[in-house]
């Protein structure tokens, strides 16, 4: 295996980690700061701007955001782009079905499952 290999599969895991991190601090703080229309009938649109600036896991998640996209045009920059937005953005969808599972509670049926699968191993065929 080449070290450009190696590079690239490690920037590959960094973009998923970083993305499947913002999504999912992004979904605990919209929970938390609640039903945005309902938000803006009480202290209006500048008061949801407020809220959601305010919360920081809405920031945290926008630092993991702009970390998974630095990464992964670094990794465009080494490799195939064949290879580096279908490996990351399957990988990232089967993150995220764990992270959703685990980090916010919700019910993720068998389907879904069976299509991160699949997904996952249509990455790996990819890959070869």
């Amino acid at each position: 295996m080449s070290i450009q290999t190696i590079y690239t599969w490690t920037l590959i895991a960094l973009v998923v980690l970083a993305s499947t991190a913002g999504d999912t601090l992004s979904a605990q703080a919209m929970q938390k700061i609640g039903d945005f229309g309902e938000l803006r009938r009480r202290i209006g649109i500048r008061g949801v701007v407020v809220a959601v600036f305010r919360s920081p896991r809405f920031l945290l998640a926008v630092a993991f955001m702009a970390v998974s996209f630095f990464t992964l045009m670094m990794a465009l920059s080494w490799a195939d782009v064949s290879l580096v937005v279908p490996a990351t953005s399957a990988l990232t969808f089967l993150t995220n079905a764990f992270s959703a599972r685990i980090f916010l509670y919700e019910h993720v049926d068998r389907r879904r499952w069976i299509a991160a699968m699949f997904v996952a191993a249509g990455v790996a065929l990819l890959s070869k």
